[in-house]
Parts: structure tokens; sequence; C-alpha cells
């Protein structure tokens, strides 16, 4: 299995120098957030990532869960690794001081995420959907409800999960079939059958909170009939602790290609005491807020394990001999030179690290966006910062994860035959990776949902809130001595952009199945600009710090030279996917469903 470092420097880069999150912090307040407490939490979870979940990663994927009469057991070693994440107060990083939590910005939880999810995705599972839970109660609960589980939950005694999907029924959970009966005393009896449920059932809390959605008997039909609830698995005592079971219980767990040591469970829920979350039959808002988060979340899982694997991908270059390079002996004191020397190794390990880079610095600017739709004073501000993170978040989900996809696989490829192997971890990674395309929406819904709800169905609005953006780096960096091509190049991709959606917009008034047609394109479009637009940004850091003579020359030339990667081998990619969406859905939708068969 690779051994995972944490990427510190890249993460100080983006965080102190491309961004000053010190700044922001700063500007919204947020003073506890200084720089030695944010170095401080940098250090010490990379000490845990690296010493203590990573080496729980392959051992965990090998293992799996245990499931035996409804009792679910984690690998061995999580267990021990989540009281220690309780210990330390990992948990409440940025949650509300209200309940227990440090009161931190969000943007230093999401540090700490990625350096779970790279050292161990399954484990990472955990307090992953715990949060996401918490998001929920807090947003929308009763002061009854947060104070019952939100202090519990941020110190990681308890955990939480979504209850979303059924087996006749994913995305379309207008079709729910879970009821919801109101009992006598404000209550709710809870009866259905939730699947593909993360952390359903587990040893590592004393505590699990489901939230579940469900219908009401009189409820409306379709999503305008979704309540949420919160249903424990051990209802609460008059102290407030766990008390009786209550009647939701694990039919099974799955057998998975991947994430093995996350318990995916089979949940049902027999007649089990629930609490409405939210306004009855407005449970869609409430949903949201835990997929959103979830899917932020998700999106993170692609750049993790993508970093990951190009961390063995790089050693393993460096280390491997195979044949001489085409220009000659690179190690002439070795019977072979390692394979970094072959142009095409290079090429994979560049679009690996592009990738992550990007994706790194994508998912630190959302993180800001966090910081200022939760902290900043101004109602324009917050609504600007949730408009922009309305629109990037389909990208983080799907882009990030695909480009993620890519990257473990280069990862792989890179060690040949060895990489399909599994005592050397690579192939894990593939496999662990191969789920986040698929859940928390799949990548074509979060496609649907960009072009559709966020671009189209804003009449352009969300997209014009970032394209801006992009059009003023280019403008203000026009005549730039080094990187002119880079920004006019750019410029000119953010131009098509605009054009592109008003040929979908003007296609789909006479003919809707163009959105469909067009979806995954156009998002797969907006991804490569999106992150044209931070690696603009980060090489004009890097150039700045190279002329300034500010040391760590190494670092801004990799950063650099990885630039001028992106732009000349992946950006260009853009145009294949602009070409796509322009051709149309007349290919696609020519076939009769009877002529798939022949």
């Amino acid at each position: 299995m690779p051994d995972y470092k944490a990427p510190l420097r890249d993460v100080r880069f983006l965080i102190d120098e491309v961004f000053d999150f010190a700044g922001g912090y700063q500007a919204l307040g947020a003073t506890d957030a200084s720089p030695d407490m944010v170095s401080a939490i940098l250090e010490e979870g990379a000490k845990f990532c690296e010493q203590v979940l990573a080496p729980l990663n392959r051992s965990g994927d090998e293992e799996g869960c245990h499931f035996d009469n409804g009792v679910v057991t984690t690998p061995k070693g999580f267990k021990e690794a989540y009281a220690q994440y309780v210990e330390g107060g990992w948990n409440g990083v940025s949650a509300d001081p209200e309940y227990g939590g440090q009161g931190l910005p969000p943007s230093l939880g999401l540090l700490v995420s990625e350096m779970i999810g790279a050292s161990n995705c399954s484990w990472g599972m955990y307090p992953g959907l715990t949060r996401g839970a918490m998001a929920a109660i807090h947003a929308h609960g009763t002061a009854e409800q947060k104070n019952a589980y939100l202090p519990r939950m941020t110190a990681g005694t308890w955990t939480g999960t979504m209850c979303l999907t059924e087996p006749h029924c994913g995305t379309d959970l207008g079709i729910i079939k879970t009821r919801a009966v109101p009992n006598a005393d404000g209550s709710y009896a809870i009866s259905g059958t939730k699947i593909f449920i993360s952390a359903g059932e587990h040893d590592m809390s004393e505590n699990i909170i489901h939230l579940v959605l469900a219908k009401l008997p009189d409820a409306p039909a379709g999503t305008k009939g979704i309540s949420l609830f919160i249903v424990p698995k051990f209802t609460l005592d008059a102290a407030g602790e766990a008390g009786a079971r209550n009647a939701v219980s694990c039919g099974s767990i799955e057998h998975k290609m991947g994430i093995k040591a996350s318990a995916t469970c089979v949940m049902n829920f027999d007649g089990a005491t629930g609490y409405l979350i939210g306004e009855a039959n407005k449970g869609l808002a409430c949903m949201f807020t835990m997929m959103n988060h979830a899917r932020l979340g998700t999106g993170m899982q692609g750049l993790c394990l993508g970093e990951t694997s190009y961390q063995g991908a790089v050693k393993y270059a460096r280390d491997r001999l195979q044949m001489r390079a085409l220009t000659g002996p690179k190690a002439p004191d070795k019977p072979a030179d390692p394979i970094i020397v072959h142009p095409d190794v290079r090429r994979m390990l560049l679009t690996m690290k592009a990738f992550n880079e990007g994706n790194r610095a994508l998912a630190y600017f959302t993180a800001q966006l966090l910081d200022v739709e939760h902290l900043a004073e101004s109602a324009e501000e917050r609504e600007q910062a949730a408009n922009l993170l309305a629109f990037l978040t389909p990208i983080c989900k799907a882009f990030m994860t695909e480009t993620g996809l890519e990257a473990t696989n280069l990862g792989m490829q890179v060690f040949g035959g060895h990489g399909f192997i599994r005592e050397w971890g690579m192939e894990q990674l593939v496999r662990d990776c191969r789920i986040a395309p698929i859940y928390e929406g799949t990548n074509g819904i979060q496609a649907l949902d960009l072009l559709g709800r966020k671009v189209l169905g804003s009449q352009g609005k969300l997209l014009m809130g970032f394209t801006k953006l992009v059009h003023k780096l280019c403008q203000e960096h026009a005549e730039h001595p080094q990187l002119k091509a880079q920004v006019a190049q750019l410029a000119a991709l953010n131009k098509q952009w605009g054009e592109l959606t008003q040929k979908v917009g003007m296609a789909a008034m006479k003919n809707p199945d163009e959105v469909g047609a067009a979806a995954v394109d156009y998002l797969m479009f907006s991804g490569y600009i999106t992150l044209g637009y931070f690696w603009l940004r980060m090489a004009l850091v890097a150039q700045q710090k190279l002329e300034a003579g500010n040391g760590e020359a190494d670092f801004y030339q990799a950063k650099l030279a990885t630039a001028d990667f992106y732009f000349a081998r992946l950006l260009p990619r853009a145009a294949a996917h602009k070409a796509a969406v322009e051709a149309g859905g007349e290919s696609l939708m020519r076939l009769s469903a009877e002529q798939f068969a022949l």
C-alpha cells in the first residue's frame, strides 16, 4: 500500500499564498483561527492520518465489515482509531461552540477531511456522514432537537446517517414508500426499508442517529410530500442518554467492489419511533442540506484517492527500472533507467498531478465560500457565496470524481502488471474511487443539476457569477510577460462557455431532451475551464514568488511546469466536450429501445 504523506506544502501554498485563508478569517471575525492554530491542526491532523488511519487502510479492505444477525463489526483497529479521533476532538473542529464544538471556520474541517479521506477512505465515511446529519439538524431542527442530539454528535460519541434510497428508487425520491404515522405523543411510527445506507450500523459509537425520508399518510404525491425524521438507534431516556433499542435494525450489509471497510447497510424500520425535523412535507429542503454537504465530501474523495495513488506512482516510477530513455541512458550505472524518464510515464504522472492540485484548489475555494456563507455579517456576501457554491457543487462532485477515477486508474497503470496485484495497494484505490461517480447523485444527475437547474434554471445568473471571476482575472493579466498565452486560452474558452450555454438553451426550448443530451459533456467542459481558472491563479502566484526570490525555487518551478502541462495537454479536452454538446441529441435518441437489443 502506498505510504500516505499529507501534502502539507501544497496545502500551505493554497491557504497562505493563493487564497489567503488568514486574511479571510480575519475579515469574517474568526480570530480563533490564528496561523498558529491552523498550523497545529494541520500538523496534528497529518500525524493522526499518517500514523493511525493509513496503516489500517489495506487491512480494512482485506477484512471488510462483519455481519452477524443484525450486528455489524468494523475491521480490526477501526474502533480504536475512532476512539482516538473522538478523544482528539476532531469531529468538532468546525462545529457550533453552543453544542461543544470548537467553532472554527468550516474550511478547517475540510482540510482535515482531505487528509482523512486520503489516508483511509472507508474509515472516513463514518464521521463524514455524521457531519452531514449534524448540518441538517443544526439548520432545520428545533432547539430541543439540537440540544438533544448535537452535543454528542459534535463530540463524536454518537454518529449519524442519511437514509434516503429505497430498493425501488434512488434519485427519484418522490416515489419513496417509507411511511410515517403520527403517534399520540407527537412522535411518528416509521416503517419501511432503506438501502445503501453508509455507516447505518457499526460498533464505533454509542448511538446512531438516522435521518430518514418518509411520507405522512396525507402527503401530496411526489417530492412535495417528502418529510424528514430523526430516528435514533436507541431512543433517549429522561436524562437524554441512549435508552431503549428502537425498532430499527440492519437486515444485511452489501458486498461491494470497494470501500469494503465502510458498512453499507440495508436498514429496516418496523414502526420505529421518529421525530419530524423541519416542517411536514418540506423534507426536500432538509434533504438538500445533507446532500450538498455529502456531494462536496464525495468530490473530495476523488481528490483524496487521486493524491494517494499519485504518491505511490511517483515513488514506484523513480525506483522501477525498465528499458533505456529514447535519448540515451540516464542511469548508465544501472541495467536500465527508472521508468520516470519515459515520456508516457510522465504523461500519466503529470495528468495525476495536474488534476490533484487543480482539484485541491477548487475544493479550497469552495471551502472559503462555506466560510463566507456561514460567517459573513453581510446578507449580500452570504448570498453571493451561496450562489457560487450552488453553481460549483455539481462540478465539484462530478468533475472531481471523474478526474479522481482517471488519476487512480493512471496510478495503477504506472505500476504495470504489479498495479493489478493486490499487495501493492494501487488497485484498491481504483476500487474505492469507483463508487464516487455513482453515489450521492450519479454524475449524470449532477450534470442535469448543473445545466438544467443551476444554469438554465437561473437564466444564466449562477454561471455568470463564476464567469465574471474568470473574465476579471484574464483581463487583469492579459499582457502578463510569461503567462500571456495561457490567459488568452482561458479567456477564449470563458467566452465560448456563455455562447455554448445560449445554444443549449435555445435548443432546449424546442426539445427538452437536448438538456439531457448535452448535460454530461457540458459539465466536463465547465470543469476543465474551472480548473483552468485555478491553475492560472496558482501559476500567477508561483511566477511572482520566483521573481521575488523567496526561496523554494523547485516548488514554484514545478507548479509552473504543471500549469503549462494542464494548459497544453488537458485543457484542450474542453474542445471535444464542446463539439459533443453542439452535436445535439439526435444521434442519442435515434435508436428505439428495441433496437438496443439487436
